[in-house]
């Protein structure tokens, strides 16, 4: 099994949908462009936010286990996937890639 490195590659904000639909939030996402985290294999970054893990882990399990080329072709780097959390709000797409060294 392989380390994968996910990196916050676009931030959206969308403050319409957010004034007419959403409750106020106490905490919002705080990840910034470029920030990289570093699944060890299967296992959720600590400090990664638990629903963008729910959107990603599936993949993230998949490079870890050596998955690649998915969607016949969607990715120019077959070992990687770009993914967007499920926030309708304020999305963030993660480039997921998976690295040469091996999982602890």
């Amino acid at each position: 099994m392989k380390k994968v490195r996910i990196t916050v590659m676009k931030k959206a904000r969308y403050d319409d949908l957010i004034e007419e639909y959403e409750n106020p939030l106490e905490h919002e996402c705080d990840v910034e462009l470029g920030d990289v985290f570093i699944a060890n294999g299967w296992q959720k970054p600590e400090g990664f936010c638990d629903s963008a893990w729910e959107s990603l882990s599936a993949f993230v399990l998949a490079l870890a286990n050596g998955a690649e080329d998915f969607y016949d072709g969607w990715m120019k780097n077959k070992k990687s996937a770009m993914i967007s959390c499920n926030d309708g709000f304020r999305p963030v797409s993660f480039l997921l890639e998976t690295m040469d060294e091996d999982a602890d």
